[in-house]
């Protein structure tokens, strides 16, 4: 398949340009070139500028043409956080939440995350490859060109393996890319109750091994909350997988301020993820030492809690990315829109800043801000194309997604038309 390709005459190319994570008052610097072409070429962006001067000398002939008259253009969308790979589903559990129980009292009775290892445990690998797709799916209609999954609904060697082998055959058949995140420690299993230490030392001694000599997963990740895994706990691991080459993720001060931001910044984390109630101290931490936060808003309005502080993060000089959090309990929703719609309306982030967090601040909260996440030369042909002639009607168009194309690689993957 011919993956030479022109998107030409562009009302906006938003171009969001830049090869490393945008901080405080730079993510509102979005590049935007009116009547703008972008030309990519086996794949990979050969230029990007004004029409007139970009088409000078170009036999279009060769390519593939889109013609982008009185639409915008941005980078493919990077959803950064999500746990896309799993069996069964905790529709009861909604309804518990509105009945006013919380998340920790559901994980309490044995809802949670708990809930979602026995349906992934029992789900065959075929299963799990059907569902996924069906979901990945769904993210590339809404313009997701790379989205990162993680393990986590195995909490046992053999199903953790088992969620990373369906991502990576996933990644082989499906347009988007997908990096992988090694989340052994989501949850305390049953039979490791009040020997969480134990299950640590399991997972370094045990797991750890397997999953970087078979190269399974880029990220190692663990969920350091109250009731769950301990700031002692979560720096062991952390700096365990740092040691054994993998790079790192946290869950951090989602429902309790316990240190994890602080914590993302000592041990040298890519991303802290949620965040929502993280001290002055770990936001400052996490600015100086470059740490993304990756705030989750639709996590947030699911349990019908305060959002992250998004405006003081990037006030105070924070690189801030969003992700949906794409889950079977507290979040299962894969909407950008309603991502865009929430950091705009509630969390005080300008259209500019939601956008840049979900492209080149995305794509650095995943370590691959030098190759995807904004349109320069150089980097994957991944490109959105929207229905409207500028990038404002993503979130003014409330809850309704604005994307008509999307090209990946230099193919065109998603067509609304």
């Amino acid at each position: 398949m011919k993956k030479n390709i022109i998107i030409k005459n562009a009302a906006q190319v938003v171009t969001c340009s830049g090869f490393a994570a945008k901080h405080g008052k730079e993510m509102s610097k979005l590049h935007v070139i009116e009547n703008g072409t972008v030309i990519i070429e086996d794949g990979i962006i050969k230029a990007v500028g004004k029409s007139d001067d970009v088409l000078k000398n170009i036999d279009e002939s060769k390519y593939n043409v889109i013609d982008a008259t009185e639409k915008a253009v941005l980078p493919g969308f990077v959803d950064s956080h999500t746990h896309f790979v799993f069996g069964g589903y905790r529709a009861e559990e909604f309804g518990w939440r509105l009945r006013g129980d919380s998340y920790m009292d559901i994980m309490k009775r044995g809802g949670g995350i708990i809930n979602s290892v026995e349906g992934t445990r029992n789900a065959s690998k075929e299963e799990l490859i059907k569902l996924g797709k069906k979901r990945l799916d769904s993210m590339l209609s809404f313009g997701v060109t790379t989205v990162e999954g993680k393990s986590g609904y195995g909490l046992d060697l053999d199903t953790e393996i088992k969620q990373l082998e369906v991502m990576e055959e996933l990644d082989k058949m499906h347009p988007l890319d997908i990096v992988k995140t090694y989340l052994g420690a989501h949850a305390v299993p049953k039979e490791y109750k009040g020997r969480e230490d134990e299950f640590i030392d399991e997972i370094i001694e045990k797991h750890l091994p397997e999953i970087v000599e078979r190269n399974l997963a880029e990220f190692c990740d663990i969920f350091c909350e109250q009731n769950v895994f301990s700031i002692q706990q979560s720096r062991r691991l952390l700096s365990k997988a740092k040691e054994m080459g993998m790079k790192l993720k946290i869950h951090a001060d989602e429902i309790v301020q316990l240190g994890g931001a602080e914590l993302a910044a000592e041990v040298g984390c890519v991303s802290a993820d949620h965040l929502l109630q993280a001290s002055d101290k770990g936001i400052e931490d996490m600015a100086e030492k470059g740490v993304v936060s990756t705030i989750l808003p639709c996590t947030a309005f699911s349990l019908k809690e305060e959002f992250a502080r998004a405006r003081y993060m990037i006030d105070k000089n924070c690189a801030v990315a969003l992700a949906t959090d794409l889950n079977p309990g507290s979040c299962f929703t894969e909407s950008i829109p309603l991502v865009f719609a929430l950091a705009t309306l509630y969390m005080n982030m300008t259209i500019e800043e939601a956008i840049t967090a979900l492209t080149i601040n995305g794509a650095a909260a995943v370590g691959r801000a030098d190759q995807i996440g904004s349109i320069d030369v150089g980097k994957k042909g991944d490109i959105v194309i929207l229905e409207f002639p500028s990038y404002h009607f993503i979130p003014y168009h409330i809850g309704v997604s604005t994307v008509e194309k999307v090209v990946k690689d230099g193919i065109l993957v998603f067509d609304k038309e």
